[in-house]
């Protein structure tokens, strides 16, 4: 069945493509004239990060860096090729676990040395603004909180299968995706660097009306090696954000029902739920939240594919919702500094199911850009533990560099 799906998807998007290049005419005049007016860009990205936790002998210290190509033709009668390599590479002393040299001494930080291709697509954009794209590549729907690419480590998150995006009607857009295999950020040296996968996701984006966005999403993720993590996943999310003289604001609300699904080994059902709100006065930006993952038959509810460093702490100690689910009552307040960004932000992680208090965390993060190639980035988290894990402190200083 999974191959049936897998060659339907792809014979839909070729079948799709002939109709669409005899409408499309925009580009360059030959495939030569593609290739030798093709882009190429590169990306530099050096990250220190220190772990200090509660429970093993040593503190981690892990010096990466990560280099990144990306070469992408120019279109021809709607077609774009696309290819990206990185290389992320260890610098100094390995005093760290990076999940496959065997230093379990010391904590974890996800960020193997290797080369991947991340990235090697088709892509044909019709005159309408249809598109569908063929091979490796990223995905990141909505917020990130379900599907995303988790560019936050330097191995990147993506995707081998079939995509086609379409804007239906006025302000509404349809993104269909089927993929076969997941690149996650472990790598490929890693037993669980590649995940085979049968996942159907859907995602539409409404926007009825200036400062409102509604989207509804539909995943069913069918996980080969990871039986657990099977579920099928439905929801939607909504943003408004509006001004008032000098004031702004911003509303956030998602909810989604989860369920098992494929061969998963536990039966179970729950929901997930956001709600948040901003304000921004003179520069300053306030704002407060709650997120609830639940839990049902022992079962937190799943979010495998997510950017799960941007929910949930910057500590990273919620990757998986416990057996409890957990509710996240956060608070921000961010503003400009002499041209440096900062911000402060604090959670209390309690369980959903029963009355455990599981912790707490401080973020603070502070950016700076520069001589519009460069951007600096310092960032300390420290998480307080109750009921769930250990007391962990974890600081980053990083040096991005685009061109």
């Amino acid at each position: 069945m999974r191959t049936h799906l897998k060659l339907l998807s792809i014979a839909v998007g070729l079948a799709c493509t002939p109709v669409l290049v005899q409408a499309s005419d925009s580009g360059v005049s030959s495939v030569a004239e593609a290739i030798t007016e093709s882009s190429v860009k590169t990306m530099l990205r050096y990250r220190y990060e220190g772990v200090d936790q509660d429970g093993l002998d040593e503190d981690a210290s892990a010096n990466t860096l990560l280099g990144r190509l990306t070469a992408s033709t120019a279109k021809y009668n709607g077609w774009q090729a696309v290819v990206e390599f990185d290389y992320v590479t260890e610098l100094l002393d390995k005093d760290y676990n990076n999940t496959i040299n065997g230093n379990t001494t010391y904590p974890v930080v996800a960020d193997p040395s290797g080369s991947d291709l991340n990235q090697s697509y088709l892509k044909y954009t019709s005159q309408s603004g249809t598109a569908t794209t063929f091979g490796r590549q990223r995905i990141n729907h909505n917020n990130q909180r379900f599907l995303g690419g988790v560019a936050w480590r330097q191995n990147e998150q993506t995707f081998d299968g079939v995509r086609f995006e379409s804007e239906v009607a006025e302000n509404f857009t349809l993104d269909y995706a089927y993929s076969y295999r997941v690149n996650r950020i472990f790598g490929s040296k890693n037993p669980n660097g590649d995940l085979d996968v049968d996942l159907h996701m859907f995602n539409a984006v409404y926007q009825p009306a200036k400062g409102h966005k509604i989207a509804g999403f539909y995943y069913s993720m069918d996980f080969d090696d990871a039986l657990a993590l099977s579920n099928s996943t439905a929801g939607f999310d909504y943003n408004f954000s509006g001004k008032s003289g000098d004031i702004g604001y911003g509303l956030h609300l998602s909810y989604a029902s989860q369920k098992d699904t494929g061969d998963n080994p536990v039966d179970y059902s729950t929901d997930y739920y956001a709600i948040d709100g901003s304000v921004k006065v003179a520069g300053v930006t306030l704002a407060a939240g709650i997120e609830v993952l639940g839990a049902d038959n022992g079962k937190g509810f799943q979010t495998p594919l997510a950017t799960l460093h941007k929910f949930q702490g910057w500590t990273d100690k919620f990757l998986g919702t416990p057996g409890t689910g957990i509710e996240d009552t956060w608070f921000k307040v961010a503003t400009k500094l002499g041209g440096v960004s900062v911000a402060a932000i604090y959670h209390q992680f309690d369980a959903d199911e029963g009355s455990a208090d599981l912790g707490s965390e401080l973020g603070l993060v502070a950016n700076y850009g520069f001589a519009k190639h460069y951007k600096l980035t310092a960032k300390y988290a420290s998480y307080d533990a109750d009921t769930h894990a250990t007391d962990t402190d974890k600081v980053w200083i990083q040096l991005l560099a685009k061109y």
